[in-house]
């Protein structure tokens, strides 16, 4: 029996969550929907304008990767990550939270002198997040933060797309899907985002190798890397990319092909306040499921609830009492 069901890799990142308006993102020249990568010059202007915006969240340990694994160790599982922090505050709360959420990760060399990652995201009154990311030190994670032994001892490798924008975390990457495969583990990629696939698709194949065992993406990020024009033929072509894959469809749902069959998870209506994170729940709680015997199905649909609570609240975690409560749900459909 494998020691972790999910071993991931991705940016270590501390957020700080403002509600904006539509005319801040203009005068600000933000991108609305996308993730932007920022110096830290940047990165202070952009919160030093919108310092009265602040919303009341408490600070925690985020990046696309991280939090779908804190969400696989939140609904019970075994999870390890990999990421490159500095040494200061920042750093040192951001190890700490993932000890707390019972996230295994490697005791040497993770700190470093510099600034650890952080990013902004900013959401508008229709739900939609706007990330505008400084990634500090997380930019340099290479493969020397990799733990090679705790890959082998995973069920799954979980790879975040945004790795692609560093040449040492895609080679990370790459090098850890090259352990993971060597030792019968089975392989996710996260698309990530849009900007990804417009402008870095060459790079999240080298990432992908000859194919993942399981990918997800949005709609928007399926038909870009089909180049399709439908959902239904992205969803065709995607079968070249990965044995199984799940495409996110935010209020309409998901689509989940488990190798054999396409199944159509309906959404869980909900007055959304916040998007951010809402698929890096689906992949956790996703992941969560299939690791502990449950059908692609059963996931879709459990993946589908657990990201319906995110948007409904801000953050991209759910509160502690949540995730035993969203659990029987997958309980249930035994």
């Amino acid at each position: 029996m494998a020691k972790y069901h999910v071993y991931g890799i991705g940016a270590a990142l501390v957020d700080t969550e403002i509600e904006v308006t539509d005319g801040d993102l203009q005068q600000l020249h933000v991108e609305k929907g996308l993730m932007t990568l920022v110096d830290e010059v940047r990165h202070g202007h952009l919160v030093d304008h919108l310092h009265h915006h602040l919303i009341a969240s408490r600070r925690a340990s985020g990046g696309s990767a991280a939090n779908s694994i804190i969400a696989v160790s939140s609904f019970g599982g075994k999870a390890f990550y990999s990421c490159k922090v500095a040494d200061d505050d920042n750093g040192r709360f951001y190890l700490n939270d993932l000890a707390e959420a019972g996230v295994g990760f490697h005791q040497n060399g993770e700190q470093v002198e510099g600034i650890t990652g952080k990013c902004l995201v900013l959401i508008t009154p229709d739900a939609e997040r706007s990330m505008n990311t400084f990634l500090g030190v997380s930019e340099t994670v290479s493969i020397d933060n990799l733990n090679t032994e705790a890959i082998t001892q995973s069920e799954y490798l979980y790879m975040e797309g945004y790795l692609v924008t560093s040449d040492t975390g895609r080679a990370a990457a790459i090098r850890a899907r090259e352990v993971a495969e060597q030792h019968g583990v089975k392989t996710v990629l996260s698309l990530s985002d849009p900007g990804m696939v417009t402008f870095f698709k060459t790079g999240l194949e080298e990432m992908m190798g000859d194919r993942v065992d399981i990918l997800f993406c949005n709609e928007a990020e399926a038909l870009g890397w089909t180049n399709s024009d439908t959902l239904e033929n992205a969803a065709e072509q995607l079968k070249n990319s990965a044995s199984t894959f799940a495409i996110t469809l935010g209020s309409d749902g998901a689509l989940v092909f488990d190798g054999d069959n396409l199944h159509r998870i309906q959404p869980h209506p909900v007055t959304a306040v916040d998007t951010n994170g809402a698929g890096d729940m689906f992949a956790g709680a996703f992941l969560y499921a299939i690791t502990h015997g449950y059908s692609y199905e059963a996931a879709g649909n459990f993946a589908s609830l657990a990201a319906a609570n995110v948007v409904s609240q801000f953050g991209p975690r759910l509160n502690a009492e949540q995730y035993p409560e969203i659990l029987q749900s997958l309980v249930s459909a035994l």
